[in-house]
């Protein structure tokens, strides 16, 4: 069976979707692999290392994806590499199903089966297979460097003879993975870190980094968490006591990194205009819900700005500009997923519907979207 793997298409997408690592494994899983050529520049990778792991170089998308059986992407495919694909062709890739639906509807006419990673189910056994999270640790770490070298203070404390530098303060809010990171980077880097989340479980995880949590600590919040780990609806009293404190934190600090979304919907406003005036001249706000509408209201996608007086970053691709090491996770993902739908001993596809990695990432099968929450 052939793999391709093409180049990304989408404005400054840098990773790419195989490393020379992945081909090697790919093909002793029996597969022939094919990768574009140039598909990975952007991450440090020359067609040569490609071809010494025991790709074959295509010139173009075209002879890249012609017959390929299983397509791996970053990105979704354009409307010209959908259209390349042949029918009955495996694609698995971030295809952002929520946003992305007239891609969605694309593929399913084309006759593709498409696996859309960012559905990959958050259980133990798919833990390796997580592109949500293997990036987003990424982010984290690249947002808080992002902040430092944007805000003109050291962000140690630092005794000098001529005096002391107060440490710079840093508030993370969402503790998921991305925020976890962002209090580790940022306690490494000598700033006083503190953290909110709505899970009353986080406060254990930010305080074991050095983190300070902040929540109005009441029986409410104690019992704001579902036997799941979900967080359950506050009422409205509550929300104005936390919103309250939150204002008063934030006046305080000269960091925020935001890392609040919710799939399928516009991010949540976590910090607000007042807010946002409220904080010292030469703060620093890091977006990572930017491309999803923002956590603040001023946010602009892929752009940093500056509202009164402070700086506002956007980036919506933060994984993307450390290249090298979230293509090396992002391609171990995917090696990881096709290990599951791919038989060993046969190297044919095998696609197990009743497992639930399978079932769950599922985009489009026998020519119709599939996913439960797209369907209709």
């Amino acid at each position: 069976m052939k793999l391709a793997v093409p180049k990304e298409r989408r404005d400054a997408e840098t990773r790419v979707a195989a490393t020379p690592e992945t081909v090697k494994k790919l093909k002793a899983l029996g597969l022939d692999v094919t990768v574009e050529t140039g598909a990975g520049a952007g991450a440090r990778i020359a067609d040569a290392d490609y071809e010494a792991a025991g790709a074959t170089i295509a010139p173009d998308a075209r002879s890249a994806l012609a017959d390929a059986d299983i397509v791996l992407k970053v990105r979704g495919p354009d409307a010209g590499e959908i259209a390349l694909l042949k029918k009955g062709a495996v694609l698995a890739a971030s295809l952002s199903p929520h946003t992305e639906k007239d891609a969605a509807a694309a593929l399913a006419a084309q006759g593709v089966t498409a696996f859309a990673m960012e559905f990959i189910p958050r259980i133990s056994r798919a833990q390796s297979m997580d592109v949500l999270s293997s990036q987003a640790n990424l982010a984290g770490y690249k947002a808080v460097i992002d902040a430092a070298a944007q805000f003109g203070r050291a962000m140690p404390m630092m005794m000098t003879a001529a005096g002391t530098i107060a440490p710079a303060r840093v508030l993370v809010m969402g503790v998921g993975v991305a925020g976890l990171q962002a209090i580790a980077t940022a306690k490494r880097l000598g700033a006083i870190v503190s953290a909110t989340d709505v899970r009353p479980a986080t406060k254990e995880q930010v305080e074991s980094l050095g983190g300070t949590f902040v929540a109005v600590m009441d029986e409410e919040f104690k019992n704001a968490q579902t036997a799941a780990g979900y967080a359950k609806p506050m009422s409205e009293e509550y929300q104005a006591k936390q919103a309250a404190l939150t204002a008063e934190t934030i006046k305080k600090q000269d960091i925020v990194i935001t890392t609040a979304l919710i799939p399928g919907r516009k991010a949540p406003i976590l910090v607000t205009e007042a807010m946002i005036q409220s904080m010292k001249p030469g703060s620093v706000i890091v977006d990572l819900a930017a491309g999803a509408g923002g956590n603040t209201p001023l946010s602009r996608p892929n752009e940093v700005i500056e509202v009164h007086g402070v700086t506002i970053m956007g980036h919506t691709n933060l994984p993307g500009a450390l290249a090298t090491d979230s293509s090396s996770l992002y391609a171990r993902n995917l090696f990881n997923f096709v290990s599951l739908i791919v038989d060993k001993k046969s190297g044919a596809l095998n696609l197990d519907w009743n497992d639930e990695i399978v079932a769950g990432s599922g985009l489009t099968r026998d020519g119709a979207i599939v996913h439960p929450s797209l369907k209709g």
